[in-house]
């Protein structure tokens, strides 16, 4: 008995570590058999990932920066690699990574602990902060937000944020959770809302589409700072490593500084804080 326990214990190790060797594999062997790489965007989440008019293919600095990652892994596994898009929401984009209905989560995703508790995550890819817009005499800052409406999107780390700094400060205000960023930019031109707390670099972006840019402002408070990292599934530490090998070099040889451009235009620089930390972030061979 004592020598079949020991056989089956053998065979249940050797079968986990082969399964954990083809998960680890899994996604560079169908990138490899399919030639496609599956990039889930968001549709409403500018700069950063959208669907443009008029537009074949979904638009944004990282969904940018994830095609030429794309175009990297392709190199490695010498293939010309094709890029499927998956479009999903603030609410489950993550389930299309766990699910496996795309490969690389390509929008402003701010990586968290708890996250990570269910996705892996990339080194970081750009660094934010949130904040708020607000009409010209509303409020600004938390203090005066007290027995007002605030929008956010729902979700997200920013809500979470914003709960915790409402509570913490002893701001009894009502928290209207958005489905996307335009509803919450709705609210605040209509006065539904005194404000809309987002990522800055989203919320100037809305501003500048603004239907009455005239009336919306960005509010100087600094509510978070966001670290964005690209999303993959757990436990597959081969494609992780690809990736991380593509993005630092897209750091190292800046690229990224005509990733940016191209998004952000010649007139916006990039923060010391966001250069900083492409410099830190690429990691040597």
């Amino acid at each position: 008995m004592v020598a079949i326990a020991r056989a089956v214990s053998t065979v249940v190790l050797v079968a986990a570590t082969l399964q954990a060797g083809v998960a680890a594999a899994g996604t560079l062997d169908d990138v490899r058999g399919s030639g496609t790489l599956r990039l889930a965007y968001r549709q409403d989440a500018p700069p950063f990932s959208y669907t443009a008019s008029n537009a074949a293919a979904p638009a944004g600095f990282i969904v940018d920066l994830c095609r030429a990652v794309a175009t990297g892994i392709g190199k490695q596994l010498g293939i010309d690699i094709k890029e499927a898009y998956v479009p999903v929401t603030s609410t489950d984009r993550f389930d299309a990574i766990v699910n496996n209905k795309a490969d690389l989560l390509c929008e402003a995703t701010t990586q968290t602990l708890k996250r990570r508790e269910t996705v892996s995550f990339s080194i970081p890819t750009f660094v934010d902060g949130a904040s708020f817009i607000i009409q010209p005499n509303g409020p600004k800052d938390l203090q005066s937000l007290d027995t007002r409406k605030v929008g956010v999107l729902a979700g997200t780390t920013t809500e979470a944020e914003l709960r915790r700094a409402l509570t913490a400060k002893k701001v009894n205000a009502e928290v209207v959770p958005a489905k996307t960023h335009q509803e919450g930019l709705d609210a605040v031109e209509k006065g539904t809302v005194a404000a809309y707390f987002g990522d800055r670099g989203i919320l100037t972006f809305l501003l500048m589409s603004a239907k009455t840019p005239g009336n919306l402002l960005m509010a100087d408070t600094y509510l978070s700072v966001e670290p964005y990292a690209l999303a993959m599934r757990r436990g597959d530490e081969e494609f992780r490593l690809a990736v991380d090998r593509q993005l630092s070099s897209i750091y190292r040889s800046g690229q990224i500084a005509r990733i940016f451009g191209a998004t952000f235009g010649p007139s916006v620089q990039p923060s010391p804080m966001l250069l900083g930390l492409y410099a830190t972030a690429s990691l040597p061979e």
